[in-house]
C-alpha cells in the first residue's frame, strides 16, 4: 500500500488556524488531501493532528484519522520526520501493510496531483532514499553578502563574489511541500531526507510559497487564482 501522511497540528501562531482557514473557497488542508487522492498513486491519505476540528475536516474532504497525535509530538520543537516515523509505526501495528509513503504538508494549494504522480514515478525508477520537491535560488548564493560587526559588508564567499552567475554552481532549496521514499526508509534513524543518495525535482519558482505570514498567505492565493485562469 502507498499512503499519504500530512502533518496538521493546530498550533499554529503567526496564522491561526492556518492549516484548515479558508483559502480561495476550501480550508487550506483541503488541496493536498485532494491532489493526493487524485495522483492515482496514493491508496490512503492519512491526517497527523492533534485537533479534533482539524480531524473533522480531513475526514469530510476524503482522509482518514485513525488516532490522534501525542501532545508531545505537536509542540513547536518537533520535526516532520518524528512526527511521520510516529505515525508510521502506530499505522503498523494497526495491520497496515505499507510499502511507500509521502509526507505532504498541510499548506500546499500549488501542488497537483502530477507533481506528486512524477515524484512516486522517479522515486520508483532510480530507488533513491528520498524523492522531494525543490528549486533553485534566483540569485547566486556564492555571491551573498553579510554585514560585519562594524556595519559594513563584506562578501559571504570572496572567492566567488567576482565570479559570473553562469560559472558558478546552481543552488537549490527544499520546496517544503512533497516528500516521498519506501517506509522502510522513513523509519530508519541513519537515512536523511537531503544525502547524496536522495534526488530533487525542481518545481518552477512560481509553484513554490512558504506560507508562514499574512503576506504569504494573499501571494498564495494570488498565484493560485492566476494558475486557476491558465487551466480555465
Amino acid at each position: 500500500m502507498n499512503i499519504a501522511i500530512i502533518p496538521a497540528r493546530g498550533g499554529s501562531k503567526r496564522i491561526p488556524r492556518k492549516n484548515i482557514k479558508d483559502f480561495c473557497g476550501q480550508p487550506m488542508l483541503a488541496y493536498p488531501i485532494k491532489a493526493a487522492l487524485e495522483s492515482g498513486v496514493v491508496d490512503k491519505v492519512v491526517v497527523s493532528t492533534d485537533d479534533h476540528e482539524i480531524a473533522d475536516i480531513a475526514r469530510q474532504y476524503g482522509a482518514e484519522v485513525p488516532f490522534m497525535r501525542e501532545p508531545q509530538l505537536a509542540d513547536d520543537y518537533t520535526g516532520t520526520t518524528a512526527v511521520i516515523r510516529n505515525t508510521l509505526h502506530q499505522l503498523q501495528q494497526m495491520a497496515w501493510n505499507i510499502e511507500n509513503c509521502a509526507c505532504l504538508y498541510a499548506t500546499t494549494p500549488l501542488l497537483n496531483a502530477n507533481f506528486i504522480k512524477t515524484l512516486f514515478d522517479q522515486l520508483i525508477a532510480t530507488n533513491a532514499d528520498y524523492v522531494f520537491t525543490a528549486a533553485r535560488f534566483s540569485f547566486p548564493i556564492q555571491r551573498a553578502l553579510v554585514k560585519t560587526e562594524t556595519g559594513g559588508i563584506a562578501p559571504f564567499d570572496a572567492s566567488s563574489i567576482g565570479k559570473r552567475s553562469q560559472d558558478l554552481t546552481p543552488a537549490f532549496h527544499d520546496a517544503g511541500q512533497l516528500y516521498w521514499a519506501k517506509a522502510k526508509t522513513w523509519l530508519d534513524p541513519h537515512k536523511s531526507v537531503f544525502s547524496t543518495y536522495s534526488r530533487l525535482y525542481e518545481l518552477p519558482s512560481h509553484l513554490v510559497q512558504d506560507i508562514d505570514t499574512p503576506e504569504d498567505w494573499r501571494r498564495a492565493e494570488f498565484l493560485y487564482r492566476l494558475l486557476q485562469q491558465e487551466q480555465s
